[in-house]
């Protein structure tokens, strides 16, 4: 940075660098002798600014004047600045403006999210996956794909730290990794129209996420009705094979009002550290349940000679919809490595995390389909006895995807959000947010239910399908963006 005191400049003399000790030019153009030049470094004065002054000179022609460089503190901005450009200049090259941040979640943090973020109503129904797919093809699809998804997140995170790191800056959502992705390519049509990559993934994040608030509720609304009209016939004998009867209540609808107030209060929620208290509540209830799960198919499992080894074909595109659709969080990548305190440690993380997700995928989906075989049903809760221990696995259930609507929430909301508060004046900011926030669960409560014409059976159909292909879609978004290097 250089800060000159001086009317003009002139073109009489060229300055040779900023290491020169004395320059001779023309006084007029200095602005007379109080004229002085400062520059806020010196290669070999770092920590001071070298201060130009003018002296008459009677030798040179033209009555030139000599400058000579008089080293001095600079003030405290200078210093702040000169810090601030040292700091950039001796950056490691692997590291990306912004991987440091002095506020931001914790690793630990974010695994949890990004378990959560996995660990959704998809993994119910694996063990019918996997009877599609057959008892050994099943698994090492789930593997091949576990595989596959850890593998398209990293080159997510990899594009988005290299553009930051190329553009200077500290973060990089889904959209604007892809919109750069496009500007870099040797395509001038794609480099023109780079930023409609940006608005379609955008518009695929918002509808994903919010299809899977959509399932969420459904699923509460559900599992929470089975509970209540199964309550008389519920006992505490978990090993009698009585047949469950059922006392209809009230319409499934009233299930989803009555859910309501409390999702609103959850996505009012805007600190994504603040969330972690109920990713972590959601990874404990479901675990817990998965637990009590696994404790029963394991008591009694047949002989497994009697499944196959490798389903129809024709079934196995039946596995792969709810095998992918298990793979949630790839919505949430982005936004957790862009909240990290310390970015750098975030490919390891996401490695650990969804070694963990694969590995209990594989567990659930293998045992289930081992112990009930063709008799599993589409979610393995309704395979389990009618008593109060194995009830208490929807209940469970019911308390994890409650508090896991507000981590899937936050995905479509830290898109539409900020978008719409940059077109307000700032007093209006808060109130909008809110406003937002609440219209649009509103939605995901209402669509399922009261849209004309969705039937049970067509809602089963987009619960099962529509996130699927959504989801196809936004894995396939991002890579091409591995081929820039």
């Amino acid at each position: 940075m250089e800060v000159v005191k001086a009317t003009e400049l002139g073109n009489q003399e060229t300055w040779a660098g900023l290491d020169a000790v004395a320059y001779t030019c023309n006084p007029s153009t200095l602005g007379g002798q109080g004229g002085w030049i400062t520059r806020s470094r010196d290669r070999d004065h770092p920590g001071q600014h070298a201060v130009m002054s003018m002296t008459n000179s009677t030798e040179g022609p033209q009555g030139a004047v000599a400058i000579k460089l008089d080293l001095m503190s600079p003030p405290e901005s200078a210093k702040k600045l000169e810090n601030k450009d040292s700091t950039f200049l001796d950056e490691s090259p692997s590291e990306s403006p912004g991987s440091k941040r002095t506020t931001g979640i914790t690793w630990f943090q974010a695994l949890v999210h990004l378990v959560k973020g996995n660990m959704g109503t998809g993994i119910l129904g694996l063990p019918l996956a996997v009877k599609n797919a057959g008892i050994l093809m099943g698994p090492l699809s789930l593997l091949v794909m576990g595989f596959i998804a850890c593998h398209c997140m990293h080159i997510l995170v990899r594009c988005a730290q290299r553009f930051c790191k190329r553009l200077n800056k500290p973060f990089m959502d889904y959209g604007d990794t892809v919109m750069h992705g496009l500007e870099a390519n040797p395509s001038a049509w794609l480099q023109n129209h780079a930023h409609w990559g940006r608005h379609i993934v955008s518009f695929f994040l918002i509808v994903t996420q919010l299809g899977f608030c959509c399932v969420y509720i459904v699923f509460l609304a559900d599992n929470l009705k089975q509970v209540v009209e199964a309550v008389n016939s519920t006992t505490n004998n978990c090993h009698s094979n009585e047949t469950m009867i059922l006392t209809p209540t009230v319409d499934s609808r009233l299930y989803m009002l009555s859910f309501l107030p409390f999702l609103v209060l959850l996505v009012l929620i805007r600190n994504l550290r603040i969330l972690t208290i109920f990713s972590m509540l959601a990874n404990i209830s479901m675990l817990v349940s998965l637990v009590i799960i696994i404790q029963y198919i394991t008591q009694e499992i047949p002989d497994p000679s009697r499944l196959p080894l490798v389903a129809s074909w024709k079934t196995y595109p039946l596995f792969f919809g709810t095998a992918i659709f298990s793979f949630e969080s790839i919505g949430v990548v982005l936004p957790l490595e862009n909240k990290m305190k310390d970015a750098r440690h975030f490919p390891a993380i996401l490695s650990l995390g969804i070694s963990i997700i694969t590995a209990l995928y594989i567990g659930i989906g293998a045992l289930g389909y081992l112990r009930f075989g063709d008799d599993i049903k589409a979610s393995i809760s309704l395979n389990l006895p009618n008593c109060w221990l194995y009830q208490s696995v929807k209940l469970l259930y019911v308390a994890g995807i409650l508090c896991t609507y507000a981590l899937q929430f936050y995905v479509p909301a830290e898109i539409i959000i900020p978008f719409a508060i940059s077109r307000v004046p700032t007093r209006w900011a808060l109130p909008l947010d809110l406003s937002i926030r609440i219209a649009m669960v509103c939605l995901t409560s209402v669509f399922m239910d009261f849209c004309p014409g969705v039937t049970d059976e067509s809602r089963e159909a987009i619960q099962a399908f529509a996130p699927v292909l959504l989801e196809v879609g936004l894995e396939a978004g991002p890579l091409p963006l591995s081929l820039r290097t």
